[in-house]
């Protein structure tokens, strides 16, 4: 029973894909054997594994690398296209390292040769999650400073245009602003406004079509 107030810990997402039934089995029954692993889908080709990536959203999945239909390096590269925060671990019979340098190409944390042992795919799953948690680290932190240096923007814009300044600076402040493409219409304005003024006519037409698409 877990403590009152104290939030359980959150298993870690995982998705088999191999077509051989004793590969899949084995694999599962390890990934029991591991502690905060949770199977999530089970899949016998890459198609089915991509499928079950976008509904289910694994934290890891476990890929052969020889599948019908499509291969495990594929699968996850159709996998890392709309979750690139998935883990990967693949699993081969074949020894090949440039099938190996492939795989870590696309993004592949590790990969594993049948058969391989418990404590093998434990030491991976450890090391994906390591790989994972710093890379999670990293994004927030990029996101911080992308927060911080778009409010310091925003406020250089208010000042700018409160002053009516229309100087290289100033241009290169909203411009800065404009290419996010949430920017606010009221920026978008504001450096139409400034490329009138310094007769910018061939960066106006390129505005203008986000200022037609926010207008309506």
């Amino acid at each position: 029973m877990t403590q009152a107030g104290v939030s359980p810990k959150k298993k870690i997402r995982v998705l088999i894909a191999d077509d051989v039934h004793e590969t899949r089995r084995s694999t599962r029954l390890m990934m029991s054997m591991i502690p905060d692993m949770e199977v999530v889908a089970i899949a016998m080709n890459g198609v089915e594994a991509v499928r079950m990536a976008k509904e289910h959203q694994p934290d890891i999945v476990v890929l052969d690398i020889n599948m019908p239909e499509m291969d495990g390096l594929t699968a996850f590269d159709h996998i890392a296209q709309t979750r690139p925060d998935t883990g990967c671990i693949i699993i081969s019979a074949e020894k090949g390292f440039g099938l190996m340098r492939s795989a870590m190409s696309l993004g592949v944390q590790e990969y594993l040769f049948k058969p391989f042992t418990l404590e093998e795919m434990e030491q991976a799953v450890d090391r994906v999650i390591v790989r994972l948690e710093k890379k999670r680290l990293e994004s927030r932190h990029t996101d911080r400073l992308r927060q911080q240096s778009e409010s310091y923007l925003k406020q250089l814009a208010d000042e700018y245009a409160r002053s009516k300044r229309t100087d290289d600076r100033a241009v290169d402040v909203f411009e800065q602003l404009a290419a996010n493409p949430a920017c606010d219409l009221r920026w978008l304005r504001t450096l139409a406004m400034l490329y009138v003024i310094r007769k910018e006519w061939d960066k106006l037409q390129l505005l203008a079509a986000r200022l037609d698409e926010g207008g309506k």
